[in-house]
């Protein structure tokens, strides 16, 4: 496994990781690779089994009912970041191929917007491939440039600006992608 940009990583403050999601394997990638404890929301349907509950509990996951708003993951999420730590999530709300013109999810966006904590756009390569053929190329995991907040510091959170902070997070993962 390969990593790049893990300097850009803040050492320490809150950070929302936003990733692609191609694979099972791509919130592990991520939590090997960066310094710090991840917490990332995972769909509701994984904490149903008490084993798996507790698993994924103890690798900083949470819960988040896919499909509505869930009030209770977004207030999770938020305390958080209000303490300090790094929250993962996907914006496309499952995996799926990234393409440039994939549909996201607004939450990263509405979180951030809302928290004013920076967005560090996150690419996982290679997790797609079938094992154990396609493994033979090592799996990477690139980081790119933290997007701050600044430009959207005295705009109102509406549909508008999470829309333009979504598709802003989604073409630097697309970015990161193309190398």
């Amino acid at each position: 496994m390969k990593s790049e940009g893990i300097h850009k990583l803040p050492d320490k403050g809150p950070v929302i990781v936003a990733a692609n999601h191609v694979s099972n394997w791509d919130p592990i990638l991520v939590g090997v690779v960066l310094k710090r404890p991840v917490h990332f929301m995972a769909k509701a349907e994984l904490f149903q089994n008490r084993f798996l509950s507790a698993l994924f509990s103890g690798l900083h996951a949470f819960p988040v009912k896919r499909g509505a708003a869930d009030r209770k993951a977004i207030r999770k999420a938020m305390d958080l970041l209000d303490q300090g730590e790094i929250l993962g999530i996907f914006p496309e709300g499952a995996r799926k191929k990234l393409k440039p013109d994939a549909a996201i999810q607004s939450g990263v966006a509405m979180i951030a917007l809302k928290t004013g904590v920076p967005v560090l756009p996150v690419a996982c390569i290679g997790t797609d491939r079938n094992f154990p053929l396609g493994w033979f190329k090592p799996l990477m995991v690139r980081i790119g440039n933290l997007i701050t907040l600044e430009e959207y510091h005295n705009q109102k959170v509406n549909s508008s600006s999470m829309e333009e902070l979504s598709q802003k997070i989604m073409q630097e993962i697309n970015l990161l992608m193309e190398f």
